[in-house]
């Protein structure tokens, strides 16, 4: 039997559950993050653009890893980075983390994306992660994303035209259900952004939706 929800953290709960329960598989791991983490088609394609991207800058960037799970890509990853700031809203997920990776440039931080402030950076990575939340959490999460000069969104779509930020309760799937994903320049984001670049467009496993990154650079 599934335990409850707890109230006062509803996305808390819901995916700290996901990982007690494995609902994303890997009964053999303490923590795992899906396949989207750890499938080599989809993990090394989105570290060789990221790592590109991070090694043109003149002054080393320092990373905000948004909602980075078990860290399987986060610590490819680590290497190109002047620090590394990790962080996720399941507290046992971050003290397993903080024990399995060890680096002088990296730290993890138990965070609520929506509640809470967000480290300072130069770059936030956010890979298949506001795909989870409602679109309450994600107005929150988009407005504090302009502190950053750039954004790496990943999000999971539908293939072909869809109704973008269909909203859905947190934690409880993601949009493809309703055939629809996340778009943050559309309503009722309508994030602001100086460019938007799509850096990587891959297709999921069954191959009828699509796993897309693209580069925001804020104003």
């Amino acid at each position: 039997m599934k335990k409850p929800l707890k109230k006062a953290w509803p996305t808390k709960a819901a995916m700290s559950q996901i990982y007690e329960q494995h609902l994303w598989g890997g009964k053999h791991t303490d923590f795992y993050s899906g396949e989207g983490s750890h499938r080599p088609e989809l993990v090394e394609p989105y570290v060789k653009v990221v790592s590109t991207f991070l090694s043109n800058f003149e002054t080393t960037p320092v990373i905000c890893d948004l909602g980075c799970g078990d860290f399987n890509v986060g610590s490819q990853l680590v290497e190109f980075t002047q620090k590394y700031i990790a962080v996720d809203i399941v507290d046992d997920l971050i003290r397993h983390n903080q024990q399995h990776f060890k680096e002088e440039k990296l730290e993890f931080h138990q965070l609520d994306l929506a509640k809470d402030t967000l480290p300072e950076g130069d770059i936030a990575l956010l890979r298949q992660v506001l795909q989870h939340l409602s679109n309450k959490e994600i107005k929150k999460v988009s407005k504090k994303l302009t502190s950053y000069t750039y954004v790496i969104l990943t999000e999971h779509l539908p293939l072909g035209t869809f109704v973008p930020n269909i909203d859905i309760i947190s934690g409880q799937g993601t949009r493809l259900k309703k055939q629809s994903g996340v778009d943050l320049l559309a309503p009722p984001f309508d994030m602001k952004v100086k460019s938007s670049t799509p850096l990587l467009s891959l297709f999921s496993s069954d191959a009828k939706s699509k796993i897309l990154t693209s580069l925001y650079t804020m104003f």
